[in-house]
């Protein structure tokens, strides 16, 4: 039985990873701020501002999903919490760089995470890994985070990169608080609705993330969004259609959102039209491809 570390293992996605790499018949682990190894998943210690970590939780591991970072849409962005955001993501990955080199036996493949907010605002252009990155905040954070993994990499590491789009799921993220008011039979969209948002159902971006542990061909930087991003206006459509149900869908102005979230409407705002290129080219098949497939998947299921 093959041991996975996970980092950022009790946030939205590890939760998630974690049970399907179990039902895969892999044996999981967490690093975590406070240790618990008498968990489901054992918890080993890390910290990242003194940047150390425990060595037990590296040893003997068969692969590292790297997934550690602050909630980019959790509070509103003061300096002090653009750092942290920055900090938790960076100095994460250099922190578990360290880690593994002071280890005899290193593991055969790191899967570190990183975001679609690496292309910045660009429109409608259709964006693909080869996109430059984006100037804003989120631009420059995710060329930092990514740049860090160099160094794990450098150890001769296997060390794919995985830029997450729009996670999709009743559980966490921006589908949990944009699905609240449909409950209501109201729903919103955000200024005039035309920016895409580059999606991916939660089911399909773990899939993506243990296909990099599995697949000795994935060496570079993948683009974790289904192929067919939506605009802002055509998911709150599609999750009306998907709880089948006659919705009333009312703008929300960008004077607002920006009154009300600062710099951190951005995530919003920002149109970022991606398309994952790389694992098309792999032949990757998405489990849900379709925005409306996948929004009834996780309402019914609840995931």
């Amino acid at each position: 039985m093959k041991t996975i570390l996970i980092t950022g293992g009790t946030g939205l996605l590890g939760t998630r990873m974690s049970a399907i790499l179990t039902e895969k018949g892999y044996r999981v682990r967490h690093l975590s701020r406070t240790e618990n190894l008498s968990a489901t998943y054992p918890a080993y210690q890390w910290d990242i501002v003194k940047q150390t970590i425990d060595p037990r939780a590296l040893e003997g591991v068969d692969g590292v999903i790297h997934l550690a970072g602050a909630g980019i849409a959790d509070k509103r962005w003061s300096d002090s919490r653009k750092r942290l955001l920055r900090d938790s993501r960076v100095n994460s990955t250099a922190l578990l760089a360290k880690g593994i080199a002071a280890q005899a036996k290193k593991p055969p493949v790191v899967v570190s995470c990183s975001a679609i907010g690496y292309y910045g605002n660009t429109g409608d252009q259709v964006l693909t890994e080869q996109s430059p990155p984006g100037q804003d905040f989120m631009g420059k954070i995710c060329v930092e985070w990514e740049e860090a993994a160099q160094a794990i990499r450098d150890q001769g590491i296997r060390t794919p990169i995985i830029r997450v789009g729009v996670v999709l799921s009743v559980k966490g993220g921006a589908l949990e608080k944009i699905n609240m008011s449909y409950g209501f039979r109201v729903g919103a969209y955000f200024g005039k609705g035309e920016q895409y948002m580059s999606w991916i159902q939660i089911n399909d971006i773990c899939n993506i993330f243990i296909r990099a542990l599995e697949d000795e061909r994935m060496t570079g930087v993948y683009n974790g969004t289904a192929p067919e991003p939506v605009t802002n206006k055509e998911l709150a459509r599609a999750l009306s259609d998907a709880r089948n149900q006659r919705t009333l869908l009312v703008p929300v102005p960008t004077a607002a959102l920006r009154l009300a979230m600062g710099e951190m409407a951005d995530v919003v705002l920002n149109s970022t039209r991606v398309v994952p290129q790389a694992l098309l080219d792999l032949g990757y098949e998405f489990e849900f491809p379709y925005i409306v497939d996948a929004l009834e998947h996780v309402l019914y299921q609840k995931i």
